[in-house]
């Protein structure tokens, strides 16, 4: 069976490439009939921050996709440690008594790049098993061949053919002095222990797979299948980072800012992927059932956005999409939120509420436009625009207005055809054209000069919100 990871660490809030790099994930396991399994990849402790994995969780949450299995892997320290500890029974790893060890790979070395520290690369066993007994702090290192050299290789599944020479990979440490894991041992533990069969992830990570694939021959696990990325990148091309671009690159942007979880899902796909069909607007099933690794491009996409706007304007253009399709059932419940969050309560019963929503969503972009833009159909203390005030200020509109409110009070019946046969009836006795009461109470009702059809409209308000609104014009 395929099983597949996501393995953030809580160092910042969910970015976009990661929720991205999620998604990709969670669609190629549930094509397979895989599994999907979410690790927290928190052994940093000096950079974890509850804040942020309280929003990574709040992001995932926000897509709601799910997954199938949980595992944390700061309580999985022993399993990092048994395998750093074998490889060094085994004499594939040795202990590095060098003070401040793990920083060794980012210091200058002269003319050539750091690859050990020969004196302890050579160390006797039994020199290295006195020092330790001795209370001398270590890190253990893991030894990567150099007599022969080889060529360590692998297949990416977006990249192709990768290939690199062990004279060119450092002895990368596995345990820091402190006891720590490193990132490359903690990694590959959990993913032999859980059976990982696919690794899916950015390609920025794409130069640490030759350091993985020796941990994973050298544990004697089987080589998962790997299947890198390409990175976003902002419109200067640069890439898109937490530090310079802050809330841009935040899932959670997009959720205040009103989107849809399947319209942003969505959009991320067509980050770096094609269906190969020009389709753009999809639901879940269909981007199920088009997901391939195939189909992921080798170049950065861009994520456009600017100063003033963090919002990309093909998810704006996807999100409107959406709003239109998705089911009423399903969006009802998201704008009822919205509304709550606003101080709005929606009129009448659950039935109405959805009759109203499905009315007035497709001029709409946003779950925001609904408290905004939708403001009358939802509360009594709405703007009256500049063009709507026009149409009321025709002549005799407003007396008129006051007329249709009386008729449709003294009507038993209140639907569109009965509001269309008052209103006409009206406009003709008074010999004016029926487009002037039409425009002029969707104004009143509304606040308006467009919008859904005026009959509709009437329904939307509700008899006697409507016949109130009428009357005080």
């Amino acid at each position: 069976m395929i099983r597949a990871r996501f393995a953030p660490s809580p160092t910042g809030y969910l970015h976009i490439g990661s929720a991205r790099t999620f998604i990709f994930n969670w669609l190629y396991v549930r094509k397979n009939k895989g599994t999907m399994v979410l690790r927290i990849d928190d052994t940093d402790v000096d950079r974890n921050t509850e804040a942020s994995l309280n929003s990574i969780y709040e992001g995932l949450n926000w897509l709601d996709l799910g997954w199938d299995e949980f595992y944390r892997q700061s309580e999985r320290l022993d399993l990092h440690r048994k395998l750093a500890y074998g490889l060094l029974e085994k004499g594939l790893a040795y202990r590095d008594f060098t003070p401040a060890a793990q920083d060794l790979e980012e210091r200058g070395h002269g003319e050539g790049p750091w690859l050990c520290n020969p004196e302890m690369r050579v160390l006797s066993r039994e020199e290295s098993d006195r020092r330790a007994a001795a209370g001398e702090p270590f890190a253990i290192r893991f030894r990567v061949e150099r007599d022969p050299v080889r060529a360590v290789k692998f297949t990416d599944e977006v990249y192709g053919g990768q290939s690199k020479l062990t004279s060119d990979i450092e002895d990368f440490a596995l345990l820091r002095s402190n006891g720590m894991p490193t990132y490359h041992l903690a990694s590959c533990a959990d993913d032999i222990d859980l059976k990982i069969t696919h690794i899916i992830r950015g390609q920025d990570h794409l130069s640490n797979t030759f350091k993985h694939v020796l941990l994973f021959e050298a544990a004697g696990g089987p080589m998962p299948n790997f299947a890198h990325l390409p990175l976003l990148i902002a419109p200067d091309g640069a890439k898109l980072s937490k530090r310079k671009h802050g809330p841009v690159v935040s899932v959670l942007t997009y959720r205040d800012n009103g989107f849809l979880p399947i319209a942003y899902t969505n959009f991320l796909c067509l980050l770096g992927w094609s269906p190969k069909d020009n389709r753009e607007q999809m639901t879940l099933d269909e981007l199920v059932s088009a997901f391939s690794l195939e189909g992921v491009n080798r170049s950065n996409a861009v994520v456009n956005f600017s100063e003033s706007d963090p919002i990309d304007p093909k998810a704006l253009w996807l999100n409107s999409q959406h709003l239109r399709t998705v089911p009423v059932d399903t969006l009802a419940p998201m704008v009822r939120k919205t509304l709550e969050e606003h101080k709005l309560a929606p009129y009448g019963d659950d039935d109405f509420f959805r009759h109203v929503v499905d009315m007035i969503r497709s001029r709409y972009s946003t779950l925001l436009d609904f408290p905004t833009k939708g403001r009358a159909y939802f509360a009594d203390d709405f703007h009256i625009e500049k063009q709507a005030e026009d149409k009321l200020n025709a002549p005799g509109a407003r007396e008129l207005l006051r007329e249709l409110a009386k008729r449709i009070e003294a009507n038993p019946e209140f639907t569109e055809a009965s509001v269309e046969t008052d209103l006409r009836k009206l406009a003709e006795e008074h010999g004016v054209k029926a487009g002037v009461l039409i425009n002029a109470s969707r104004a009143a009702l509304t606040g308006q000069s467009v919008g859904p059809s005026a009959f509709a409209v009437f329904v939307c308000i509700g008899r006697e919100r409507a016949i109130e609104r009428l009357s005080r014009v």
